[in-house]
């Protein structure tokens, strides 16, 4: 059984910040679940593109409002409290937050925590070969 809070990996590898964003990784690889679970905040006023050609990520907001734009079909969605969205074609994506959006984030195949996205906006396949290993698939991580 694992038991784990925010507190306790606020300040640690497991809490990632970047310019426009903040995710705390609850649940990493390592753990060996099968999926990662994440709570990331995005900025107000930010705009962030990504691509998960590697992943399926389910995204549930449990606060704040952001436009999330389909690049691939250009579709505009409005995301608020109690509404879901899930990347289930890997497809290019916007989130344009007009306020701090607070959102919690399932991915499968789970990440490390070591992924940034690249120029692309896509996380590497980083897959844990066993304790404190690991191998990527296609570009190597870069930790900043």
């Amino acid at each position: 059984m694992i038991v784990r809070s925010l507190d306790e990996v606020t300040d640690t590898e497991r809490d990632i910040q970047t310019e426009t964003w903040r995710s705390k990784r609850l649940i990493l690889a390592k753990e060996g679940v099968g999926f990662s679970f994440h709570e990331t905040v995005l900025y107000a006023g930010t705009e962030t593109r990504m691509w998960y050609a590697n992943h399926v990520e389910l995204v549930h907001c449990i606060e704040g409002e952001a436009e999330l734009v389909n690049e691939d079909t250009g579709e505009t969605h409005t995301i608020t409290p109690g509404t879901l969205y899930l990347l289930d074609g890997h497809e290019h994506h916007i989130i344009r937050p007009k306020t701090d959006f607070r959102v919690l984030c399932v991915f499968n195949p789970p990440v490390t925590g070591r992924e940034v996205h690249d120029e692309n906006g896509v996380y590497p396949l980083i897959v844990e070969d066993g304790p404190d290993q690991v191998s990527a698939n296609g570009s190597e991580p870069v930790v900043g």
